[in-house]
């Protein structure tokens, strides 16, 4: 190689380096990835000795629709904040299948449910098997499971499938239910007709309670496959026991080997029922705590009322009388695991947009007022 030569590639390989070391100078630093913080799930709430309860399952579309709610200060505050003041410490949640607008579904529960978990608060899960409200004047089959209602095991697959999903996206999201319901008010059975205890133009049917109890199993089992150590009971209407109906209804219940491990009751004192006549509230009162208790010893396990509802929009001091006489009563039974009143953070007033389309009135037992604080309806739970 000449001298010439060389010190062209000398020169050469110098500009070269100049031209990398300016090129690396003016290339930023690679950018390390930063991990998003993880979302911090719920711890699981201890089961209270007694629990003071509310279902707010509105309160989703409430929130949607600008309601707000205060502390007895009158400082706005979140729902379960209000309620957790008036010393509620559980939240019941109803769950529908495929229902309008999603209010109730598995995913408005889940949020809700979560909510409620990060706020120290209990959890009964009430499961309606339906799209819609169950009740003893109807437990209709959901939409999609309609193609199977004339097939008992199909539809106890339907039954297991369900509560399994729901439970299992509570169970991804951190939260642990303390109570499951299978059924709402399965005084008539549920998911008519395959469930009903009534067959053939026939009432309590040996046929009937046979779909029913299978059903009611499906849900049993499938609670205990995602939470083994889940209280799962069934539920009916009417604490004040009209007529002992709810006497034969539980006798046959026990006698079919259906597992349970609490028993449900709705109570309504000021709007209960019998023969056609109204029964005073103080009577249905009475009668609904000798039934709890009675209720407790034949079927070797506690009872929790978990609905109950006064009009305090109608008379908001006589209402604040009879659930403080009920309230005070029912703490007294050591076999009474609580109490939950159902829907109190409506006003009488605001009502779901489903209720419109029906042509439904508002819910008239609420206890709250219109700017979104508890009544003296609410100091029944302190």
């Amino acid at each position: 190689m000449t001298l010439k030569h060389m010190k062209t590639t000398h020169f050469i390989l110098v500009a070269a380096t100049l031209l990398a070391t300016a090129c690396n100078c003016s290339r930023p630093d690679p950018v390390t990835p930063v991990d998003p913080e993880p979302e911090v799930k719920p711890k699981p709430v201890p089961t209270p000795a007694f629990a003071k309860g509310a279902d707010i399952s509105w309160v989703s579309e409430m929130e949607k629709d600008g309601r707000t709610f205060q502390l007895g200060s009158g400082t706005k505050a979140d729902i379960l904040d209000v309620l957790k003041e008036t010393g509620i410490n559980a939240i019941r949640l109803r769950v529908w299948v495929n229902p309008t607008g999603g209010w109730s579904g598995k995913d408005d529960v889940v949020k809700l449910a979560t909510r409620a978990a990060k706020a120290g608060m209990a959890l009964m899960v009430d499961f309606h098997y339906s799209d819609f409200f169950a009740d003893p004047s109807r437990q209709d089959i959901p939409k999609a499971w309609e193609a199977d209602k004339n097939l008992l095991d199909k539809m106890a697959r339907h039954v297991s499938d369900h509560t399994t999903e729901v439970l299992n996206a509570l169970k991804d999201a951190g939260v642990t239910p303390n109570w499951v319901q299978v059924g709402n008010e399965t005084r008539n059975g549920m998911l008519w007709p395959t469930g009903n205890l009534s067959q053939g133009g026939k009432e309590w049917t040996d046929k009937g309670w046979e779909n029913y109890i299978q059903l009611y199993k499906a849900g049993y089992s499938a609670v205990k496959s995602v939470f083994p150590s889940c209280i799962v009971m069934p539920h009916l209407n009417n604490a004040f026991n009209p007529s002992n109906e709810n006497y034969w209804w539980f006798k046959r219940f026990k006698e079919s080997g259906a597992p349970y491990d609490m028993i449900a009751l709705s109570h309504y004192p000021q709007d209960s029922w019998e023969n056609n006549k109204q029964v005073v509230w103080d009577n249905a009162n009475s009668r609904a705590i000798n039934y709890i208790k009675s209720l407790a010893a034949s079927m070797g396990v506690s009872v929790i009322v978990a609905e109950v509802g006064v009009k305090t929009n109608a008379n908001e001091d006589l209402a604040t009388q009879v659930m403080s006489e009920f309230m005070s009563e029912a703490k007294k039974i050591d076999k009474c695991a609580g109490v939950f009143y159902w829907e109190p953070e409506v006003d009488g007033k605001w009502k779901p947009a489903v209720y419109g389309t029906l042509g439904w009135n508002a819910y008239d037992m609420g206890a709250f007022t219109a700017s979104g604080k508890a009544t003296g309806v609410m100091d029944a739970f302190k």
